[in-house]
């Protein structure tokens, strides 16, 4: 992997550190369908996850709970040593050290680029704006748009928009970047633009825990590649070991329906 380079994201301390904590994670919906059953992971700083499987296996709902955008009934949470619980202020004040960037952009299309980016800063870290255009304009060259600044959403590819995601996750300073699925909904020809984007995002330093099925992404970024089938981690190895010598008949048979 490429030597990081220093990061305009908030600082990573104490390398090798555990920042997010999942101990046997369970999540029933409508208390019938077990979507989560007993899923245990633990992710150091400044480690990129890559967490793959089949559709319906429960990966996009397991990161989704480590910020609180879906509850879990069993188990424990830590994110940078707070406990997800159902509190309000515990919630808000995970979500501040947690950017994430979802498979549809979801951008405010009345508001510029420029807008949308500083939009979170200047609500929630009650920033002055001259502040939040500053970093928003340095994390908009960061991803590859700044040209774009003053444009809407409508003006953009969607290669654009989700760099615009990206530099909107950004922009609040967090510690960890959840992705989920996030080249899914780009035409095939804009998904390299997101995936160098992430590339650089990981030489930083960022802690990044990424859904995705980009089998390339995942060989030079990923420092663990996580299995997830039916709501269980199935098998869990460096991308040379889970991508050569698969351990399990699951992981096995999942690689041939990709590769």
């Amino acid at each position: 992997m490429a030597q990081k380079e220093p990061s305009l994201v908030s600082e990573q301390t104490v390398e090798g550190d555990e920042i997010i904590i999942a101990e046997q994670v369970q999540k029933w919906y409508y208390n019938q369908f077990h979507a989560l059953r007993g899923v245990s992971l633990s992710v150091r700083r400044g480690e990129v996850v890559v967490i793959m499987g089949p559709s319906g296996s429960g990966k996009s709902t397991f990161i989704r709970t480590f910020n609180a955008l879906e509850a879990y009934q069993k188990g424990r949470i830590v994110i940078d040593g707070m406990e997800v619980s159902h509190d309000v202020r515990n919630i808000e004040a995970i979500r501040q050290e947690v950017g994430m960037v979802f498979q549809q952009f979801d951008l405010f299309p009345h508001l510029s680029v420029l807008q949308n980016v500083t939009l979170a800063p200047i609500w929630v870290r009650r920033w002055k704006r001259a502040k939040a255009e500053e970093i928003a304009m340095q994390l908009l060259e960061r991803v590859g748009i700044l040209e774009q600044a003053q444009k809407h959403p409508a003006q953009l590819s969607g290669g654009q928009q989700q760099r615009v995601a990206i530099a909107r996750a950004l922009a609040m300073q967090p510690k960890v970047m959840l992705f989920d699925e996030p080249t899914s909904a780009i035409d095939p020809e804009m998904v390299r633009e997101v995936l160098d984007t992430m590339r650089s995002l990981a030489q930083t330093g960022m802690t990044m825990v990424v859904v995705t099925h980009e089998v390339g992404f995942a060989r030079e970024v990923a420092d663990r590649i996580i299995l997830m089938d039916e709501g269980l981690l199935v098998e869990e190895a460096t991308p040379t070991d889970f991508f050569n010598h698969p351990q399990q008949e699951r992981t096995r048979q999942f690689l041939s329906q990709i590769l």
